[in-house]
């Protein structure tokens, strides 16, 4: 069996103290140690749970009165030694002593040392003194030089971490929010096309993108794209990109090339060098069933046509944003009622199984057969629902799906 290669999270939840009366031995930790209630609940069995804890640190002490008949209840007074930590003992004790606790002596250094047949090494040292509460169960008040600070300062660096990684899941909260007004609000409506698409991240923000853009006259804009990376980075270059193609997509229908250029010199201009996004960008008329395309580098697109014959689309330029100076071909066909595109992301093809075989191009072109004739939006959740249970494990890579069939 492996081993994990950061141990997991052990900390102490909580002390047992045995006591006669909990209100009464309440009132004795809120109101003399000043500690906080943690928690006052009726459990199922009738029994009241009761816990207080000092204003520092996460463990609790567990208040408990037993039935006197009970075997607990002679713990009562013998509980185990607590021992609280102090970074001040002197201050702390004349604090408590003014509350009424009651101390067994004043504050004193304490030191301990370990022997050898040479010499005594000092092993820590530090001032101490104890009390006891109502019920006469003791406890230490210390306070260990070095390990005093030592605890203090892992105290503080584990409240700055918890404090961080809040900040960081509320940020990504936000940045997820965002992203998904990104992704298509509506659906400008067709007459000769029924369409639809998702995108199912692996991480809570990711680089893939689809969108249907409005270009006017009847005319529909189908994108998809994946760029490059993971995360936030990928999310960034995922919004640069989507607003380079929103931004610019009023030449689209009447000069693909020169859009395409257009927004590839901005991708390159804003985006690190090693950035880059894979797109497959097409203009469909819906007068006259025409489909125009531009493939830039991404996986070709899957035309299943009503006779069960298969056309791929495939790529017509490179990748988008690695050069300045790009350009890309258009190429053309015409789609009939029956027929039905699929554009897709390498998460679906690339999902693997715990045997390690890749969900691959052939499934997911049995998937469609199998699926074709149903609407886009059943056709692309029975898809995504295949490949999830194909992996069944942690999802890798983003799922994006786009299913476009001519009526």
């Amino acid at each position: 069996m492996g081993t994990s290669s950061q141990a997991p999270y052990l900390s102490v939840g909580a002390v047992n103290i045995y006591v006669r009366d909990v209100d009464v031995s309440l009132r004795f930790y809120r109101d003399q140690l000043g500690f906080r209630l943690a928690f006052d609940r009726k459990l199922q069995s009738g029994r009241r749970s009761v816990a207080v804890s000092p204003p520092d640190g996460s463990t609790v002490l567990t208040l408990i009165a037993p039935h006197p008949d009970s075997r607990e209840y002679a713990l009562i007074g013998k509980s185990g030694h607590v021992v609280f930590i102090c970074e001040d003992v002197m201050a702390k004790y004349r604090e408590w002593r003014q509350r009424g606790v009651r101390f067994q002596q004043v504050p004193r250094l304490r030191r301990v040392t370990w022997s050898s047949s040479a010499a005594e090494t000092p092993v820590w040292g530090g001032v101490s003194t104890h009390f006891k509460d109502s019920d006469g169960n003791a406890f230490s008040l210390v306070g260990f030089d070095e390990i005093t600070r030592e605890i203090e300062a892992q105290r503080r660096a584990a409240a700055e971490k918890l404090e961080a990684e809040r900040r960081a899941a509320q940020e990504l909260e936000i940045a997820k929010q965002v992203q998904a007004r990104l992704f298509p609000q509506t659906l400008p409506p067709l007459t000769t096309l029924s369409y639809a698409g998702t995108c199912s991240q692996a991480r809570q923000v990711g680089g893939d993108y689809y969108d249907f853009l409005q270009l006017g006259e009847e005319r529909l804009g189908l994108v998809i794209g994946d760029t490059s990376g993971k995360g936030m980075a990928a999310a960034l270059l995922m919004a640069n990109l989507q607003a380079n193609l929103r931004s610019q997509c009023a030449m689209a229908s009447d000069q693909p090339e020169r859009f395409l250029c257009s927004v590839n010199r901005l991708f390159f201009e804003n985006t690190t060098a090693s950035a880059y996004a894979t797109l497959f960008f097409a203009e469909y008329d819906d007068r006259l069933r025409r489909l125009r395309y531009a493939n830039c580098g991404h996986l070709s697109g899957l035309l299943l046509r009503g006779d069960n014959t298969l056309e791929r689309l495939s790529s017509t330029s490179t990748v988008l944003g690695l050069f300045r100076e790009w350009s890309c071909s258009i190429q053309e066909c015409r789609l009939f009622p029956g027929d039905t595109l699929v554009l897709y992301t390498d998460g679906i093809t690339e999902s693997f199984n715990h045997a390690g075989e890749e969900f691959g191009e052939c499934r997911l072109i049995e998937a469609f057969e199998r699926y074709r004739g149903q609407p886009p939006l059943v056709v692309i959740d029975s898809i995504v629902g295949e490949v999830q249970r194909f992996a069944s494990q942690e999802q890798y890579d983003d799922i994006t799906l786009v299913v476009a069939s001519c009526v």
